[in-house]
């Protein structure tokens, strides 16, 4: 009976839910998308905005990822370990460490962001291009 009309009860008409299944649905794809690169979204994440922001901070990037600092630096620990990403000084201030994408760091963002665009192309079929601005704009109104 469900099958046949869609709808799944009185939770079908709470808005978090649907966020959970469409978070769901995307986070599957991505990781098949991903699995044969080894990375998470949160790496490749991190390693996209060093790579944009070349010596940034741990604590900015935490900030920019909307994350706290222990999660941001065990993400830095495992992408420094596999040589993408090495750890430096700040030259304003000491107690800061800055973040920087190595060769082997650069190549991985390279082949992610080849993947990302093919993991975009898929989830922007479902939308014409005026559901996609106004999608994002409420979605952004969601995560501040």
């Amino acid at each position: 009976m469900i099958a046949e009309s869609g709808y799944i009860g009185e939770i079908d008409d709470i808005l978090g839910f649907h966020i959970r299944l469409a978070h769901g649905t995307v986070y599957r794809h991505f990781m098949r998308t991903f699995k044969k690169l080894g990375l998470t979204q949160k790496q490749v994440s991190v390693l996209w905005l060093v790579g944009d922001h070349p010596g940034i901070a741990q604590t900015e990037l935490a900030k920019m990822l909307q994350l706290d600092r222990a999660t941001v630096m065990a993400i830095v620990n495992r992408l420094a370990a596999r040589k993408f990403l090495v750890r430096g000084k700040s030259p304003t201030d000491r107690r800061k460490q800055t973040l920087t994408l190595q060769r082997a760091g650069a190549v991985v963002l390279s082949q992610a962001k080849g993947a990302i665009r093919s993991h975009e192309r898929w989830l922007k079929s479902r939308f014409n291009s005026r559901e996609l601005k106004i999608l994002v704009a409420l979605l952004r109104r969601i995560h501040g």
